[in-house]
């Protein structure tokens, strides 16, 4: 398994997304934690999270206490795997999403995710999405608190612009290890936040890397050159999507979502993929 550095952290190149496991669709409990445990068989050690990753109103953490209890359960050795959650972004339980980035709130959910996790100290924490209510400072300044205290040992960010980015950096006194955003060949907007990641060597974690639920599955049949390139290398459009996102910079650490075993030992593979720059030339064309 090919690594990377994410702050004074090394992690597998490629990292487990555990969102499809609690959110719509979510598969049976004894599916989700052999994924899980299938993705710590195949070197992840990267597992990523949030308080908002559930269904309904009543099961806040849902996911993260997923999460605990696989580490749990599972017979190998954990010590190096980071799990990383988020806070600040809400799921009332009807669909619809909502932000709260007060700081005072932002204390209480880290708080509360660190229970749930059952660790001494969140291994990284990252605050979920701005808050248009709350200035952005305030918000980081929580994140901080929460770093200089203790409660958690990294501190990220997600859904960030390149100014929010060196604003929170600042914030956080140049201790700003990763910035995750959405990014895939659907969804390329975010290519100067991982270029400007990749300048300052802080960790860029694409999420939804392979299209989103549903679509990561039609991914090679909507981009064709991704399915062109798959077949000359005898492996998945997914597995190439995945290479190709890792070939732009040597920040990028794809957390794909699985709640299958397949899913999460194909993506794996990716990391041993090798693009030429031809090929890399035309997925990002």
């Amino acid at each position: 398994m090919i690594h990377r550095t994410l702050g004074p952290r090394t992690v597998g190149a490629v990292g487990l997304g555990g969102m499809p496991m609690s959110i719509e669709g979510r598969p049976d409990a004894e599916r989700s934690v052999a994924t899980i445990h299938a993705a710590l068989d195949a070197g992840v050690t990267l597992i990523d999270t949030a308080d908002a990753y559930h269904l309904h109103a009543g099961e806040v953490g849902h996911n993260e206490e997923l999460i605990a209890g696989a580490l749990r359960s599972y017979g190998g050795d954990t010590s190096q795997v980071l799990v990383a959650t988020k806070g600040g972004h809400l799921r009332p339980g009807d669909g619809s999403w909502t932000v709260n980035g007060r700081p005072e709130y932002l204390k209480e959910a880290a708080k509360a995710s660190l229970k749930r996790l059952g660790v001494e100290a969140i291994g990284l924490y990252q605050f979920h999405r701005p808050d248009p209510q709350v200035p952005y400072a305030d918000s980081v300044g929580a994140i901080r608190d929460l770093l200089d205290e203790g409660v958690i040992q990294l501190a990220g960010i997600s859904n960030a612009n390149v100014g929010q980015i060196d604003e929170a950096n600042e914030i956080l006194g140049g201790r700003l290890v990763s910035v995750q955003n959405q990014f895939s060949p659907a969804f390329r907007s975010s290519l100067g936040e991982l270029r400007h990641c990749a300048e300052l060597g802080i960790a860029f974690l694409p999420w939804s890397p392979l299209g989103g639920i549903g679509r990561a599955g039609a991914l090679g049949e909507k981009f064709q050159p991704f399915a062109t390139v798959a077949e000359a290398h005898g492996v998945s459009p997914q597995q190439v999507a995945l290479a190709w996102e890792l070939a732009l910079a040597p920040v990028v650490i794809p957390i794909p979502g699985a709640s299958r075993p397949a899913s999460i030992e194909d993506s794996v593979r990716a990391a041993e993929l090798t693009l030429t720059e031809d090929e890399i030339a035309q997925l990002s064309a």
